[in-house]
């Protein structure tokens, strides 16, 4: 099956509860006005469709020239194994910049396989206040 990626200016809260609960992504879906917030504010967001069928994203805040915070990756589990996080983190990458841009990404624990299976470089230069809600 053929797999259309694409920058998109707007990813809705359905589409977007939708891939996160069948990729079991940790985020608050069940505040529906937090979802709103988070994609209305985020500024490059990048889709995997299948048939015009939304199948992953990633979804980023960026200033498109030094840095990007590739906050979500999501894919249907249905659709894991394909390559599309890692053509997802690509893209994300290309939009936001290519090479003049660092790309940098959080991972929860039980992706962390993932990251390292398709060789993402790993910092040990992070800080960070985690979220308290």
């Amino acid at each position: 099956m053929t797999t259309v990626y694409a920058r998109e200016d707007f990813l809705g809260a359905d589409d977007y509860i939708d891939i996160v609960r069948k990729s079991g992504l940790n985020r608050p879906i069940e505040d529906r006005g937090r979802v709103e917030r988070m994609l209305a504010h985020a500024n490059l967001i990048v889709t995997a469709r299948q048939d015009s069928r939304l199948v992953g994203f990633a979804r980023s805040l960026t200033d498109f020239c030094f840095c990007c915070y590739l906050s979500d990756l999501a894919v249907d589990k249905a659709c894991q194994g394909q390559g599309i996080g890692r053509r997802l983190i690509d893209e994300t990458r290309a939009q936001a910049g290519g090479p003049m841009t660092t790309t940098l990404l959080l991972s929860a624990p039980t992706a962390m396989t993932f990251y390292q299976g398709i060789k993402m470089p790993h910092a040990d230069n992070c800080f960070l206040y985690r979220r308290e809600q």
